[in-house]
């Protein structure tokens, strides 16, 4: 079992080592696998990058995210602005619905709202707008709207997984109740776990996806 202290740490050395932050002014604490991230960056895509390091060092059980966005004053953007560039580079997004989606910006926080066919098309959304300068957050409330039958998913999921050479399928039990689907047992790391809600969320028709997965070290 890895203690705090060293848990804290190997945070922190896995946050410097990430090029894409800056480490400076972000804080760590560590409880009982716990990690707590504070402080600032200075956009939406570099919040996510710690949040995404923080969850690739062995013995995190669970993250707090408290990190701000402050954006310096010299890429400070307009909402109008800001909402017109999020239209345009979901527009050129390849086989993305963008005639059904809305776009709101209020303060640098852009909403997403509207229907689209599969979940990774709702993550696509969300991924290319973070990156946009100016934006502070994303709240993301499109819908997938494909139809499936719950038995259809559950196959999927298990045979996306049996053919991960990264996962060890036995472990991890799907269940199924419409397009919601849950995750139950045990993986090795926490990449395994989200190699499994990845798959979970890949297949047609899932809606939401409820994680209950545990690290066994």
């Amino acid at each position: 079992m890895i203690g705090d202290l060293q848990l804290r740490q190997d945070v922190l050395d896995e946050l410097e080592f990430e090029p894409s932050i800056n480490a400076a002014h972000i804080g760590v604490a560590a409880n009982r696998g716990i990690v707590t991230l504070t402080g600032f960056v200075t956009s939406y895509a570099e919040k996510a990058a710690a949040e995404r390091a923080a969850r690739r060092v062995k013995g995190v059980q669970a993250i707090a995210e408290e990190i701000e966005v402050r954006l310096p004053s010299d890429t400070k953007r307009a909402d109008d602005e800001i909402a017109a560039r999020a239209v345009d580079i979901l527009k050129w997004q390849v086989g993305f619905p963008a005639d059904r989606i809305s776009v709101k910006v209020e303060k640098g926080i852009v909403t997403l709202t509207g229907d689209v066919d599969w979940q990774y098309q709702k993550n696509n959304a969300e991924q290319v707008v973070h990156k946009l300068s100016g934006v502070i957050n994303v709240v993301n409330q499109i819908r997938v709207a494909a139809p499936a039958r719950a038995s259809d998913i559950r196959e999927k999921i298990q045979k996306a997984l049996q053919r991960s050479a990264e996962v060890e399928a036995s472990g991890i039990n799907v269940q199924t109740e419409g397009g919601r689907v849950i995750l139950s047992g045990k993986v090795r790391a926490w990449y395994e776990r989200d190699i499994a809600e990845r798959a979970a969320w890949s297949a047609p028709g899932v809606t939401e996806v409820q994680d209950h997965l545990t690290i066994e070290y």
